[in-house]
């Protein structure tokens, strides 16, 4: 009768999942009470990112005057669709971009305009700090400001 009972009990704490339960809740206090803490707590700690990343855009110039020549390869090459150039010409006959714009919030960062540009004018920054709570369009006078070089 006693073998019957513990028989029956153990059935039950199978069949209920207990001892699954009880084993998960153990793994769970383990790491929480003797684990190393991974939280990094962004305002006062910078996380570290490679220097392959890709960040906020921007315009290389050389002598206050920008590299681009309006050749249109950047746009072309977009997956994203999400640069946006009208080109001009200046005095030496040489294309300048009159507009330029870069929508941030289509922009995929996976970085074939900066590979597709043979003046090696586009860049991307490691500069990871883009939230907004708006549609962000950058525009020329903001991409010739000068980031964090790579």
């Amino acid at each position: 009768m006693k073998m019957e009972k513990k028989g029956i009990f153990s059935k039950i704490l199978q069949e209920t999942y207990v001892w699954e339960i009880l084993r998960g809740l153990g793994i769970t206090m383990k790491n929480l009470l003797f684990s190393r803490k991974v939280t990094i707590e962004y305002p006062e700690e910078r996380r570290f990112y490679s220097d392959r990343y890709r960040g906020v855009h921007y315009i290389k110039a050389t002598n206050g005057v920008e590299n681009c020549t309006a050749c249109m390869l950047c746009p072309t090459v977009c997956p994203a669709e999400c640069i946006h150039i009208e080109a001009g010409e200046r005095e030496d006959k040489e294309k300048y971009p009159v507009k330029f714009e870069v929508d941030v919030l289509r922009c995929c960062f996976c970085g074939m305009c900066e590979e597709a540009c043979p003046k090696d004018a586009i860049k991307l920054s490691a500069i990871y700090e883009m939230s907004t709570s708006y549609r962000q369009v950058y525009d020329k006078s903001f991409l010739l400001e000068q980031r964090g070089g790579k």
